[in-house]
């Protein structure tokens, strides 16, 4: 589980560095690039969450991605901090598999009714749907993208630094 859906985050931030500044924050795109990569990232973070009771995203994002109104942020984010949100997410997702047993996957999940292991996907899938949208806009607008990741380099279990 973790090869592949790490490699969606490896793609979804291969999309980030791949984004041209002039593209990142243009406002007048629909969708808006830098806003369907926040999207993305507020519900990586969200749907791997151990509940939506007491989830609040990292600083400075808000809980305005969950209003029924579809408000758009104040601002554009900026690439840095979709980097460290990314990271935020691969790390909380990394941690919530690595604890995953056959037991938990089968059980029920928070969110939906869905197994554990079924939210998995459905998050993965969610993630893979807005990767393929970015990677359109990339092609329409620089006649290109990133290339395929088949698997993440990145271990699941990730090594503490050795004690001082």
């Amino acid at each position: 589980m973790w090869g592949q859906f790490g490699a969606a985050i490896d793609s979804l931030e291969k999309a980030i560095d791949a984004c041209p500044d002039d593209l990142w924050g243009d406002r007048s795109r629909f969708p808006e690039y830098w806003y369907v990569v926040y999207h993305t990232l507020f519900f990586l973070d969200y749907y791997s969450s151990e509940s939506e009771e007491g989830y609040a995203p990292p600083a400075p994002f808000t809980l305005g991605e969950l209003d029924p109104a579809g408000v758009l942020p104040e601002r554009v984010y900026t690439k840095g901090e979709m980097r460290r949100f990314l990271e935020h997410g691969r790390e909380k997702l990394r941690a919530r598999i690595a604890a995953m047993t056959d037991e938990r996957a089968a059980a029920r999940c928070a969110f939906r009714e869905l197994s554990e292991l079924e939210h998995l996907l459905y998050n993965m899938r969610h993630v893979q749907h807005h990767m393929a949208q970015l990677n359109l806009i990339l092609r329409q607008v620089t006649d290109s993208a990133p290339d395929w990741v088949g698997r993440t380099k990145q271990p699941l279990e990730v090594t503490p630094p050795p004690a001082s």
